[in-house]
Order: C-alpha cells, then sequence, then structure tokens
C-alpha cells in the first residue's frame, strides 16, 4: 500500500498512547449529595477476569481510602467478556484500595439490576458505580440514591435522563468509531484508490448511549469518502436506526448480514468492508460470511479484544478490534471513587460532550487504540491483558 509508512507511524503512536494509559484533564469539584451537572452471544470464558492482571496506574497515586466504605459496583451481565473484566478489575482494585465492594452482575435484565441497585442503596453503600444494561431505565431507582446522599459514577455507559448522575467514566467514544474508520481508510489507500469499494454498517445496541458515538465517529469520517463515491453500501442500509443492533447481539448480527448478504451479494459483488461497532457484532456478522459468502474477505472492525476475536484476528477473520484497557479504566474509577469520598476535587477531563439529558455530566474519557495481527502481542500479552495460551 502507498500509505504503508503512514499506518505504521499511525499504529506506532496508537501503541504509545496505549502505554500512557488515561491522560489527566481539568478537575471538577469534589461531588456532594447534590448531582454534578452534566461496548455477543456469550463468548469464550474470561480466563483473565476471574484473576485479573495487574492493573496499569492511573496518572496519580489513588487517594487513600476512607474506612469503613462500602462500594457498590453495578456490572450488566456475564455473558460478555468485557463485563466479567470490568468488574473483577474493578473489585480487585477497590478492595487493594481498601474498600468493601458490592459487585453485583444484573443478567441483562433491567428490573434485575433496579433491584440490585436498590439493594445497594438500602445496603449502606457510599459510592455506587454502575454501567447500565439501558440507559433510560434506572432514572427511578436513582432518586433513591440522591435522595440518600450516595454520589454515582455512570462506567462506561452514560446513565440518561436522570440528575443523579455526579461523574461519568469511559473511553473517548466517539474516537473509537473514528480509530475503525481511520483503519479502513489506510489500509485500502482511500486517499489515493479510485474505488468503489462496498461497505456494510453493522452498528450497536440502541438502547446503549456509548452506541451512537461509535457510529457516528466511524461514519463522520468515512463520510468524505462516501460522498465522493469512494465508499458505496449496497444494502442501503446506513441510518442508526436500521444498522443498530439490540443487546449487541451476535445472533441478531448474523441474521441480518446473512439476507444482506443474500439480497446484494449472491451474485458474486464483492464486499470490501464490514464495519461493525463491536466484538460481539462482529463474529456475527464473521459467522454470516463463513457460511453465505465466497467471495475475497473484507476488513473486518470490531471494539473490546475479546478473545475469541482476537483469535479471529490473528486467523485472518477479522481485520482489527479497538482496544480499551479496562484496567486503566478501573483505575481511573477507584482514583475518583477515593477523591469523592476523601471531598477531593474529582480528576475529569471533558465537561461539555456527555449531555444526559439533564446537563453535562463531568466526565474522565480514557484513550483507545488498535489492535491487529501486527501488534496484538505488545498490546494484549506484553501488557500482561492475556497469556499466550489465552490465545491459544
Amino acid at each position: 500500500m502507498k500509505k504503508k509508512v503512514l499506518s505504521m507511524v499511525l499504529a506506532a503512536s496508537m501503541v504509545a498512547a496505549a502505554l500512557v494509559g488515561c491522560g489527566g484533564g481539568e478537575a471538577a469539584p469534589a461531588a456532594t449529595s447534590e448531582p454534578a451537572a452534566e461496548a455477543p452471544a456469550a463468548d469464550d470464558a474470561a480466563a483473565p477476569a476471574d484473576d485479573a492482571a495487574e492493573a496499569p496506574a492511573a496518572d496519580d497515586a489513588a487517594a487513600p481510602a476512607a474506612t469503613g466504605k462500602k462500594v457498590g459496583v453495578s456490572m450488566p451481565t456475564k455473558d460478555l467478556q468485557r463485563w466479567n473484566q470490568d468488574g473483577a478489575n474493578m473489585q480487585q482494585q477497590l478492595e487493594a484500595a481498601g474498600y468493601e465492594v458490592d459487585l453485583q452482575y444484573a443478567s441483562n435484565d433491567e428490573a434485575t439490576q433496579v433491584s440490585q441497585i436498590e439493594n445497594m442503596i438500602n445496603g449502606g453503600c457510599s459510592v455506587l458505580v454502575i454501567a447500565a444494561i439501558e440507559a433510560n431505565s434506572l432514572s427511578t431507582v436513582l432518586e433513591g440514591a440522591k435522595s440518600a446522599g450516595i454520589p454515582v459514577i455512570a462506567y462506561d455507559r452514560l446513565i440518561m435522563n436522570t440528575d443523579a448522575i455526579n461523574y461519568y467514566a469511559t473511553f473517548d467514544n466517539y474516537k473509537v468509531g473514528a480509530t475503525q474508520a481511520q483503519y479502513i481508510i489506510d489500509t485500502l489507500d482511500l486517499d489515493n484508490a479510485a474505488g468503489p469499494f462496498n461497505m456494510e454498517v453493522t452498528a450497536g445496541d440502541p438502547g446503549d448511549n456509548n452506541a451512537p458515538f461509535f457510529y457516528n465517529g466511524a461514519m463522520e469520517t468515512l463520510q468524505p469518502y462516501i460522498d465522493a463515491g469512494k465508499i458505496v453500501i449496497p444494502s442501503g442500509q446506513v441510518e442508526f436506526a436500521t444498522v443498530g443492533t439490540p443487546k449487541w447481539s451476535t445472533e441478531t448480527a448474523q441474521s441480518r448480514m446473512e439476507n444482506i448478504l443474500s439480497s446484494n451479494y449472491a451474485d458474486g459483488t464483492k464486499l470490501d468492508i464490514c464495519l461493525c461497532s463491536n466484538d460481539s457484532t462482529s463474529l456475527g456478522v464473521q459467522n454470516a460470511l463463513a457460511a453465505n459468502y465466497t467471495g475475497d474477505y473484507p476488513i473486518v472492525t470490531g471494539q473490546d479484544c475479546d478473545i475469541a476475536n482476537v483469535k479471529n484476528m490473528i486467523a485472518g477473520k477479522q481485520s482489527m478490534s479497538v482496544f480499551k484497557d479496562t484496567r486503566t479504566l478501573a483505575a481511573q474509577v477507584v482514583k475518583m471513587v477515593g477523591q469523592i469520598l476523601n471531598g477531593e476535587e474529582v480528576e475529569v477531563n471533558d465537561t461539555t460532550t456527555y449531555d444526559n439529558g439533564t446537563g453535562v455530566i463531568p466526565s474522565f474519557l480514557c484513550e483507545p487504540v488498535f489492535a491487529d495481527a501486527n501488534n496484538y502481542k505488545e498490546l494484549l500479552i506484553d501488557s500482561g491483558y492475556y497469556t499466550e495460551a489465552d490465545l491459544q
């Protein structure tokens, strides 16, 4: 490729970003009882999640624990590898900092998550860290947290339409999609290639506030090439409402892609790009390709570096996955918890982007990077995130 050197430079810079981890930023006032203004079907078991690797430190040492404090951690499900890893990393680091931890998984059931959070509020938790199953489902229960003076950190997924949220900790979700798009641009040399290249889009769960950020980051980055006719979408399925995948379901993504392939590619039309927002939807697309597509294999994107997807990346079935080191995110949240409980300023680096319908939530954004067959060892194995045996 003519842009091989540029791609190597981009990869090197992203590796460097991964080693640095989260970048610091401006601070927000310490939380009080009043709220601040403002990413498969079950895949491989999360072996690293049960014995979480040592976490990269946040920029500064975590605030010392407030003695005797309990932290409630609500995760969506154990069915996806990444949530097992998030929960394990969070529990390990909070306990290492001296807190008691009430960690609950809600089996992707909104009523269960509400009940678990109610129990955390009534059970004496001093801070809640919540990764919501559905962004709009927690307003009522979180009124109880607000009334009890319990600060809430929305974890990875912004919780919508409630003023009970004090802080938000996540990755730069728009950049996740932009990183996927840039990988496509560089790999196909779109600035110089004539095209056209055929692309199909598989986005995330409409109930997850992050999903539109992933989608917009990718599509807005690719839009100049779509406008120029270098990228075309034969199915005509472009709008987020059409390409979204409820619950990030592998099976739903597979079924939809099978229909797209039979309707638009059965005559031998070449498919060049499968833009998939995360690894669970990417697995579904890959399953559909394996069963229904015989042409040259397309670029297939993803996000989360799940074990099954990294194996497929090594095997040439998936081109890349955006790596979000959940150890780094957990370390930052533990630091924020300590700052809240000690009455200190809480570190954030974004106070403009994430409006949950009641105001902009002060946020801390960690940096995502991409992994592919060329750099996964450095990013995933050398860092201790996985072992060689995990990927066999």
